[in-house]
């Protein structure tokens, strides 16, 4: 076995008070030899380590002695903007914490469960890569974990099947569908206070842990600057003007048709690829519902998750746009997608809305960007 040059590994600071949780992270992350672990028990040495040398990523727990996990990353992220990946078991917490810069989120496990603890070592593994890619990115997209052998495409949610135009009531009705993951937090704010109360329904799917997306969905509706209602989906939600709809985590969601308009199916199924919900679904479905009464957003994001559906999307005739790589956290899901030729056009963050505003009213496409 070669021994790795310590030089060209990956530094990664978990900041843990309990001496038993940081020393199984350590053995965890260290099982990939890209990085090296090294150990706070709290956030005052944790400034003590940066104060010397800086880490590729910082693994953060929220509930620790002296100062919590949450003012620590507030004054990092003030001061010092490093990748980070937070453990909390705590929503709300969890969507202040993406708020504030962090890049993951991971659910904390139950130790006592061995049968659950193979699958959240690896799902914390990818997390600590997914943090080091958007920080140092010495290691390019997701091609060092392996490739797409054995991964579910979104035919095993959802057939595929051409669009068939509609007639009569609902006919023109617009809707939007946005996929999003890494940075999607700070994206989807930010793209949301652009649109006004009567923007057509918009369906997102974000990439988080199960039973965090209806803080994120609450969060969004509570933020005055945002105009829209925004609200968790629940099975066969009505889309309508001016009200987003989050996909709850661990359930597919579709777009359905319905006699005068269009409504959210939520769906249990297989990962497709790596994920549930999965963007791919979200667009194959608006594709064979709306075609080119629909709009589609893939925005900052780790992967390739929405690039096909997005294609789909494209070839249906709806209007698609792929947030560009300046204003991307990550430019991994954008940049799939526009690789495949999946987006009509590449606008920075803060265009984006308005483009979609000018083709749901009708503008010709030369002014929508």
């Amino acid at each position: 076995m070669v021994t790795p040059d310590p030089s060209a590994q990956i530094v990664v600071l978990v900041v843990d008070d309990s001496a038993v949780i940081r020393q199984r992270h350590k053995q965890i992350i260290e099982s990939d030899p890209r990085f090296r672990v090294i150990l706070a028990a709290d956030p005052y040495e944790a400034v003590a380590i940066l104060a010397k040398s800086v880490p590729g990523v910082i693994l953060l727990d929220v509930e620790m002695p002296r100062m919590d996990g949450l003012t620590f990353l507030k004054k990092l992220m003030r001061q010092h903007p490093l990748p980070v990946v937070l453990c909390t078991d705590v929503a709300e917490r969890a969507v202040i914490a993406l708020e504030m810069g962090a890049l993951e989120v991971i659910k904390k496990p139950d130790w006592r469960d061995p049968t659950k603890l193979a699958e959240w070592s690896k799902t914390l593994l990818e997390s600590i890569r997914n943090a080091a890619r958007a920080g140092r990115l010495p290691m390019r997209e997701d091609k060092v974990a392996g490739g797409n052998e054995g991964r579910q495409s979104a035919d095993a949610v959802l057939a595929r099947h051409a669009y068939s135009p509609r007639t009569g009531a609902g006919a023109g009705e617009r809707i939007i569908a946005v996929g999003v993951s890494t940075g999607g937090v700070q994206a989807i704010q930010r793209l949301l206070t652009f649109y006004p109360t009567d923007a057509p329904g918009i369906v997102i799917v974000i990439h988080m842990p199960t039973g965090f997306t209806g803080a994120f969905a609450n969060r969004l509706n509570n933020d005055a600057k945002i105009p829209l209602e925004v609200s968790e989906a629940t099975h066969h939600d009505t889309i309508q003007p001016g009200r987003v709809l989050v996909i709850p985590a661990d359930v597919h969601g579709l777009i359905q048709r319905t006699g005068v308009g269009y409504r959210v199916e939520l769906r249990d199924g297989p990962l497709v690829g790596q994920f549930r919900p999965s963007v791919d679904v979200l667009f194959r479905s608006a594709a064979q519902a709306a075609g080119p009464n629909a709009a589609g957003i893939i925005m900052t994001g780790m992967g390739e998750d929405g690039a096909a559906g997005l294609l789909e999307m494209r070839e249906a005739g709806a209007l698609t746009i792929a947030q560009d790589e300046a204003t991307s956290v990550v430019f991994g899901m954008p940049r799939e997608a526009i690789r495949r030729g999946a987006a009509k056009f590449v606008l920075p963050l803060d265009r984006i809305a308005a483009s979609v505003m000018g083709w749901a009213g009708g503008a010709d496409s030369g002014s929508w960007h």
